[in-house]
C-alpha cells in the first residue's frame, strides 16, 4: 500500500513539515516560493490533509505565509519583520544570559571555552567571513538558552525565533569581518556567565545582538509592500 493509506495523518504532517523546513532553512526553497498543496501531496505521497497541516505548522513557526485564496509561500522577511525579531531576540537572550550566569558552576567556563575554541578554529579558517555556527550544541546562543534553565525562553527561541532568524542568517555571509567580531563578543559574554555576573552577561548579550542587527540591517531589502510605503 502507499504512504497515503499506511501513514497516520499526524505522522505524515510532521514528516512533510520537517522535510519542508529543512529545504527552507537550507535555501533550497527560496523566499517567495509557492507551496502548492497538490504538488506537495504528490511529491510526498500523502493526501492534501497532511500537507495542509504541515503548512499550518510552518506558518505558526513563521517560515511560511498563507494568504486566503492565494495559497502558501515561503515567507519573505522584510526589514520591519527582521527588526521586530531582533528586538524580541535581544530581550529573551539577554534574560537567558542573566539566568545562565545565575546557574553557573565550576564546569560552565570549561564548557563555553571548549565550544568557543572550536568556533575560533572555524573563524580562523575564514577570517573575513561570517560566524556560521552548527546546530544544537554547537550553537553558542542555543547553549546559553539551555543553560538559562527556563523552559519557556528555550521554547520561544527554538520553536519560533531561531527558525525565522535562520531565514536571515545567510545574509551574514556577506558581512566582512563580522565573524571575528562576533567571536570576541561571545568570549566576553561567556566570561561574564562563567563568573556568575548576570547583569554584565545580559548587557553584553544585548550589545552583541545589537551589533549583529546593525551588520545585517543594511543588507536587508524591503519587501515590495514596504517599498510602496
Amino acid at each position: 500500500m502507499s504512504t497515503k493509506t499506511d501513514e497516520s495523518r499526524g505522522v505524515a504532517a510532521e514528516r512533510v513539515a520537517l522535510a519542508l523546513q529543512e529545504e527552507i532553512l537550507s535555501g533550497k526553497l527560496a523566499p517567495g516560493s509557492r507551496l502548492g498543496e497538490v504538488a506537495l501531496a504528490d511529491r510526498y505521497d500523502v493526501s492534501r490533509g497532511p500537507v495542509r497541516s504541515a503548512l499550518n505548522q510552518l506558518a505558526e513557526s513563521g517560515l511560511v505565509s498563507i494568504v486566503p485564496n492565494s495559497g502558501a509561500r515561503v515567507r519573505e522577511l522584510g526589514r520591519d519583520d527582521a527588526r521586530a525579531l531582533y528586538e524580541v531576540r535581544a530581550a529573551l537572550e539577554a534574560e537567558a544570559a542573566r539566568l545562565a550566569a545565575g546557574h553557573a558552576d565550576a564546569a560552565t567556563g570549561d564548557v563555553l571555552g571548549q565550544l568557543l575554541g572550536q568556533h575560533a578554529d572555524e573563524v580562523s579558517a575564514h577570517p573575513q567571513g561570517a560566524y556560521l555556527q552548527g546546530p544544537g550544541d554547537r550553537d553558542f546562543h542555543m547553549v546559553i538558552a539551555r543553560m538559562s534553565g527556563n523552559p519557556i525562553i528555550l521554547r520561544y527561541l527554538t520553536r519560533e525565533l531561531y527558525p525565522q532568524l535562520s531565514l536571515l542568517r545567510v545574509k551574514h555571509r556577506n558581512v566582512t569581518g563580522r565573524g571575528q567580531a562576533a567571536l570576541l563578543e561571545h568570549r566576553r559574554i561567556a566570561e561574564a556567565i562563567a563568573c556568575g555576573d548576570g547583569e554584565v552577561a545580559a548587557l553584553l548579550m544585548r550589545r552583541h545582538i545589537r551589533a549583529s542587527w546593525d551588520a545585517l540591517e543594511a543588507q536587508l531589502a524591503a519587501t515590495p509592500e514596504e517599498q510602496k510605503l
